[in-house]
């Protein structure tokens, strides 16, 4: 096996945010060299890595440039040149995750597609090429409202996703490929990591929960354990696993799910990459998922996905009145409270709903971190100066 530590050996990252940012934090625990492109001079990952390239990660040649130097390359997001990354496999280099499923998962409509084809229960959807296609359906009775409305791309923390619930809704969406979903009514959202390594190992972590903010359709708190039963938790376990499977995906795989009124587990979308849903793990697990990934994509063995303690993720946006030069109001206040650990991105401009941090909360008694977490939310404020 090759030795990665302390050696010429390179880790390219496709992706400069946050995400690559706590990447970074475990390559650097290990010694392992990287290199980073990202569209912004000011993106997190560049006071971390060994070498930050500028580019656009949309661009054919600057990710077959990027990736002639390293050794095995990976992803923060999924917004990448997918031909770019074919190109580079067909030409021997390596690539986790293949460009393959990358293809199917970036694109809402054919995930979806793929969930029917593989006997993989999610609600019921259509695709439209077009908002005419849609607008004909509507004035049709081919659906009723309300109804999820996704663009089928690019969509990512809330955007692309809306809830059309009269005809204006419709009027005003913008004419793209997109598909709608019926909305499900459901108990819990819930979510799964999975860790399939390069030999085929999988390890899942605990099933979370997750509360969303009612405007911005951003999650604001993650909470491990669910607050579900064992035979729900142990159902969630195996639909995760079967969409790993289904995938055959290498690293990473967060599984968003619904929990149905009925106990049924549908799938709502997957991130082949590290995820919101995992933050927590840094603090309350034994394997944080960003040193899961990394171990995964190296075919290392897995690390133990246990939680050491109960934990709640509350998520650091953008105050909704304020865009500008970053300000944390209170955060001094909020590291006085037990069992409160802070991450900051590193992004100098806030604006309304921005991802700019995250706050992990950790005690044995989860009801009393959930407690603290609300106190958390009420606290900390991301404004400007």
């Amino acid at each position: 096996m090759l030795n990665y530590f302390s050696s010429k050996f390179t880790l390219g990252i496709l992706g400069g945010g946050q995400l690559g940012k706590m990447m970074l934090y475990d390559t650097r625990k290990y010694d392992i060299r990287t290199k980073v492109l990202d569209p912004s001079a000011e993106a997190p990952c560049r006071i971390a890595c060994n070498t930050f390239v500028q580019g656009d990660l949309m661009d054919y040649k600057t990710v077959l440039d990027f990736a002639q130097d390293v050794d095995v390359l990976t992803i923060e997001i999924e917004n990448v040149n997918v031909e770019a990354l074919e190109k580079l496999e067909n030409d021997g280099k390596i690539v986790y995750p293949s460009a393959k499923t990358l293809k199917i998962i970036r694109d809402k409509g054919t995930q979806k597609t793929f969930y029917k084809n593989n006997n993989i229960a999610t609600s019921p959807f259509k695709c439209y090429n077009t908002k005419a296609e849609l607008e004909a359906d509507y004035k049709t009775n081919q659906f009723q409202l309300p109804i999820v409305w996704k663009s089928q791309t690019g969509g990512y923390d809330g955007r692309g996703v809306s809830i059309l619930k009269s005809e204006t809704d419709i009027e005003t969406l913008p004419d793209t490929p997109c598909l709608l979903e019926e909305k499900v009514n459901f108990k819990n959202e819930l979510a799964v990591i999975v860790t399939r390594s390069v030999s085929g190992d999988i390890k899942t972590y605990p099933v979370v929960e997750m509360e969303f903010h009612p405007i911005a359709n951003q999650v604001e708190y993650v909470i491990c354990p669910a607050r579900i039963s064992d035979e729900v938790s142990q159902k969630a376990q195996e639909v995760a696993r079967k969409v790993s499977e289904a995938y055959q995906h290498v690293g990473l795989l967060a599984v968003e799910l619904f929990q149905t009124q009925d106990d049924e587990i549908l799938v709502n979308e997957v991130a082949p990459r590290p995820h919101n849903s995992g933050h927590y793990s840094i603090e309350g697990a034994y394997t944080n998922q960003f040193e899961q990934h990394i171990r995964a994509i190296l075919d290392l063995p897995l690390g133990a996905t246990d939680s050491k303690v109960g934990a709640v993720m509350v998520n650091l946006v953008g105050d909704e009145n304020h865009e500008g030069d970053v300000y944390y109001e209170n955060i001094d206040k909020i590291m006085g409270l037990k069992g409160v650990t802070p991450h900051i991105y590193g992004k100098a401009q806030t604006r309304p709903f921005r991802k700019m941090g995250h706050v992990t909360i950790v005690d044995k008694d989860l009801s009393k971190a959930r407690e603290i977490a609300e106190q958390v939310k009420g606290l900390i404020k991301v404004i400007s100066r």
